[in-house]
């Protein structure tokens, strides 16, 4: 027990390690461009520090993490056991149309003071719809893995382009308003949508999403499931050693397909906060939220695939985004270097994270092989 805990640890702590050594050498090289480039780039990060203190900023900050820790820990599910869904962004969007279709069209009107929870099941019944949805689009590749060993990677790459080049135009174009110049769905009433945490006027005006509430359930049975259950933790032996998880009888197919359905759900909530939230637009468009899934990769591989990690991530990477529309004010500084920064902690992330994956996975191979004989079996030889 005390060797399993040590093993943890020493996982956590070079996970910690990694991610920190990514940001700094990251910062370092961003600040290297901006000196060639003729900007000052202490002054462009205390402007990007200055501004993300203000309460709206806050606010602003904590909306934009919620929908990339989501899709984060989505990434993460298929992570965990070497899965690469790299569908998300297919699995969101056709999740966001469907749902708000559903929720526009579909309306709930208790009697008497059975009233009060038609908001709930109205928002409910969105989310639902939405996470079976993604799924269900998952679920299309998971299958695809295991009857025909066509990889992940291929199969949701291609699932993308069709929800994004056939169906989300074929579904809009069929639920637009009758005028022929908006392409959106109907309105979904107010009893379907998220009210507002908090909200602040001053110095700016901003609105805290309810939608953090769902993020957090999100994490913390993401935590549960993956760290706390017989099911986790057959999900990250067959990622870290699939032969020892095989022969003690975890089977393959059950937890590929487990797993890319739970990956698939989540990712159909990563739409949410844009269509459900107090600051969004209560309707599916054709400029909907874009990017969110493949950002999502991002925030998971910098987070170590752990929720907190990942939650850590997504407010640092939502920080840097949100601050930077004050480097328009500034002639010096490009605002453009923000999407370098952001380029650049991916890059060295990947890198940092194909030398710890290493280490790690011995670490973890082997405490899965330890457990896994104390069971009844052993790996074969």
């Amino acid at each position: 027990m005390n060797s399993q805990k040590s093993n943890n640890f020493r996982s956590f702590g070079l996970g910690i390690s990694t991610s920190l050594a990514a940001i700094l050498l990251s910062l370092i090289i961003a600040s290297l461009i901006l000196l060639i480039s003729g900007s000052n780039p202490l002054q462009a990060y205390w402007d990007l520090i200055e501004r993300g203190v203000r309460i709206d900023i806050i606010f602003n900050i904590l909306n934009r993490a919620m929908p990339l820790y989501v899709s984060a820990i989505a990434v993460a599910i298929g992570f965990r056991m070497n899965l690469f869904n790299i569908g998300v962004e297919g699995q969101y969007a056709i999740a966001a149309i469907i749902a708000a279709q559903v929720g526009a069209k579909v309306g709930v009107d208790l009697p008497g003071f059975l009233g009060i929870l038609n908001g709930p099941i109205h928002i409910l019944i969105i989310l639902l719809t939405a996470m079976a949805v993604g799924a269900a689009w998952a679920g299309i590749a998971g299958v695809l893995k295991v009857t025909s060993g066509i990889h992940e990677v291929i199969s949701t790459i291609m699932l993308n382009a069709i929800s994004g080049s056939f169906l989300i135009a074929l579904l809009l174009k069929e639920w637009k308003l009758d005028d022929e110049d908006i392409f959106q769905t109907a309105t979904i009433p107010k009893s379907g949508r998220l009210p507002a945490l908090a909200k602040v006027t001053e110095p700016g005006t901003a609105v805290l999403s309810s939608f953090l509430i769902i993020a957090l359930i999100v994490g913390v049975a993401y935590w549960i499931y993956v760290y706390k259950t017989r099911p986790g933790f057959d999900l990250r032996a067959s990622g870290m050693n699939p032969l020892a998880a095989q022969a003690s009888g975890v089977s393959p197919v059950k937890t590929i397909l487990i797993a890319m359905l739970l990956s698939g759900a989540i990712a159909g909530l990563v739409g949410m906060p844009e269509l459900l939230g107090p600051a969004g637009k209560p309707y599916y468009h054709d400029s909907f939220v874009g990017m969110l899934g493949f950002n999502g990769i991002a925030v998971a591989l910098l987070g170590q695939n752990h929720p907190g990690g990942i939650a850590l991530s997504a407010l640092f990477i939502s920080f840097i985004d949100t601050t930077s529309i004050v480097l328009d004010a500034n002639d010096s500084t490009p605002k453009e270097i923000i999407d370098i920064m952001i380029g650049i902690i991916i890059f060295v992330m990947v890198i940092a994270f194909g030398y710890s994956k290493k280490i790690r996975e011995a670490n973890e191979a082997k405490q899965s092989a330890l457990v896994l004989a104390k069971n009844g079996s052993s790996p074969p030889t």
